[in-house]
Parts: C-alpha cells; sequence; structure tokens
C-alpha cells in the first residue's frame, strides 16, 4: 500500500480496468500483466485496477488474483494507486478477497454489488458495511445491473457514502442524470466514475468525475486526452476524439473482455487468450476490431502528438 495523501483527488480522469494475461497454457502471464501495468503508468493514468470485469476475476484462482495484485503493486511502485478487484456475491468471499488484497499491497478495493442472490437494498448496504469492517483500505463500490440484476439504489450509495472509507462509486448503470442528481447530497471528495466508455463524456458533463475504463486499455494516451481537453475546456476536441473512440468502444464493451484482449493483442501487447465459460471471437468480430482499430489511426492514437497540437494551435 502506497504512502499517498488521505484525499481521493486521484481518484479521477481515466483509469483503466486491466485484462489478465494468460500464456498458451492457460496460466497466467505475469510478464505480459507488468507490460501492461507500466504502459498505462507511462500515459499518466493515476490508478490501474487489477483482477476485475476485464480482468476475468470470476476464473482466476486465490493465488492467481493474489499474484496479478502483487505485481501490479511492484509495477506501479508508488507511482499510481492499485485498485483490486475484490467482489463475490459470498459476503464471507468478498471479505476475504478485500483481506487478501491488503496484503498484496493494494490501495483501494472496487466491490460489485452481490450478483445472482437478487439481495434486497438492506442486504446490499449490510454487505458492504460487513465488507468495510473487515479492512482498513477505501471502498469504490461497482453497480453494473446488468451483470447483477440487483441495482445500488440512490438512498442506499447515499447511506453507504456517510462512512469515509467508501469514497467513490463505478457507475454502470447507463444513467447519466445521476451524478447531477446526487451530487450536492454526497460528502465532499466522494467520487463518482462512469464504467461505460460510450457515454463517459456525457457522464463527466454531468458532475461525474472520470471512467473506469475498457478501452483505456487500447488508447491510455488518447483516454488521458479527452478527460484533460474536457477539464479545461477544449469541448470540442473532447467530443471530437471522443467519437473517434466511439467504433471501437461499442465493440469492446459488447464482446468483454475477449474483444479488449483481441485488440491488445493486434497492438502486440499479449495473448488474446480468455478462459472458459468465454470462448474465442467470431472472425467477423475480429474483423470489426481491427477495423476500428485503422479507422482511429496513429495520429489520434498518439494523443501525445494530439495534445501538443492543441497546445500550440491555443498558444
Amino acid at each position: 500500500m502506497t504512502s499517498f495523501a488521505n484525499s481521493t483527488a486521484w481518484l479521477s480522469g481515466c483509469i483503466p480496468d486491466l485484462p489478465t494475461p494468460f500464456n498458451e497454457a492457460g496460466e497466467i502471464d505475469l510478464t505480459a500483466f507488468a507490460r501492461l501495468c507500466e504502459r498505462q503508468i507511462q500515459a499518466g493514468v493515476s490508478a490501474i485496477v487489477a483482477g476485475e470485469t476485464t480482468g476475468e476475476a470470476s476464473t482466476l484462482t486465490p493465488a492467481e488474483h493474489d499474484a496479478i495484485i502483487r505485481t501490479a503493486v511492484e509495477t506501479a511502485g508508488g507511482r499510481v494507486r492499485v485498485i483490486a478487484g475484490a467482489g463475490s456475491n459470498s459476503t464471507s468471499q468478498a471479505i476475504e478477497k478485500t483481506r487478501r488484497a491488503e496484503l498484496a499491497g493494494a490501495d483501494a478495493v472496487l466491490s460489485v454489488v452481490p450478483y445472482y442472490n437478487k439481495p434486497m437494498q438492506a442486504g446490499i448496504a449490510a454487505h458492504f458495511r460487513s465488507i468495510a469492517g473487515s479492512t482498513a483500505l477505501p471502498i469504490i463500490l461497482h453497480d453494473i445491473p446488468g451483470r447483477t440484476v440487483r441495482e445500488l439504489g440512490d438512498a442506499t450509495l447515499l447511506s453507504l457514502s456517510q462512512s469515509r472509507q467508501f469514497i467513490g462509486l463505478r457507475d454502470a448503470t447507463g444513467d447519466l442524470a445521476r451524478p447531477s442528481r446526487l451530487r450536492t447530497m454526497l460528502p465532499c471528495g466522494f467520487r463518482l466514475l462512469s464504467g461505460d466508455d460510450i457515454t463517459a463524456l456525457a457522464f463527466l458533463a454531468n458532475g461525474g468525475d472520470g471512467c473506469i475504463s475498457a478501452i483505456s486499455n487500447v488508447a491510455p494516451e488518447l483516454c488521458r486526452v479527452i478527460h484533460s481537453s474536457f477539464r479545461q475546456g477544449r469541448l470540442q476536441s473532447a467530443r471530437y476524439l471522443q467519437h473517434r473512440l466511439e467504433p471501437l468502444a461499442a465493440l469492446l464493451a459488447r464482446e468483454s473482455p475477449p474483444a479488449v484482449k483481441y485488440a491488445l493483442c493486434l497492438l502486440g501487447l499479449m495473448r488474446p487468450d480468455i478462459r472458459l465459460p468465454l470462448v474465442d471471437l467470431e472472425i467477423s468480430t475480429k474483423a470489426e476490431i481491427a477495423n476500428a482499430i485503422a479507422a482511429i489511426g496513429e495520429d489520434d492514437l498518439d494523443g501525445g502528438a494530439w495534445e501538443e497540437n492543441e497546445l500550440q494551435r491555443s498558444a
């Protein structure tokens, strides 16, 4: 765990939800994973997420999950925060994963609404409070009803947010009015992060703080420039670049995480292997991903070049 000041300012911008690379034998490839971490750090992210949705957390053994978190912590070396996926539909298992993430050196955990069980709101609140009572780590809540069936209700979120241990929300509900609806009722410093790349810019415009992103894996510099352009009032640039990314973002969302892994394979960064019950992408989907990456173009994938051009225009 790094010695950052007690602030949530770091929980903003575009934060990548990293995939877990596997080798030909189906084992995790920690060398490739460290390379993915370093690429994001060099692109200027404030945090990285390990062992969550894009990381195929549900297929990892406890030892594998520990290993990728430790690798992320070691690679980060205190330069950025490491957020560990630690959710489960079993409260006791979520507590165990959270404790193991803390021992592995994570700076925070991302904990999802319990899935499959369909708990009532009181049960969701009790679940998260039990996790909080088991750890000293800050907790980011994850609301993704498309995968959990149950959503984290506004009243439940507001109640949990009164504890300083709950520092933010990854919101994948698609409710773009939620940030503006809740912002004045949430404690100062509680961060609202989109969980949907396609609508991330609109989420920011309505009062959000950033995005926990899949497409940042493919274009981290460009994602950083989109967020910095928005914050600096260069809205036309932010919208233009967001528009360039939208076709690829839609493909990644449709077949996540295999599509993320295939896109990174095309860039020479990892193998595309996944674990059952996920299977390889259809040939037509692979072609769509390749075409979407080509359509973005090298200039726009290089966010640094775009940012430099914008600074020259405004000078």
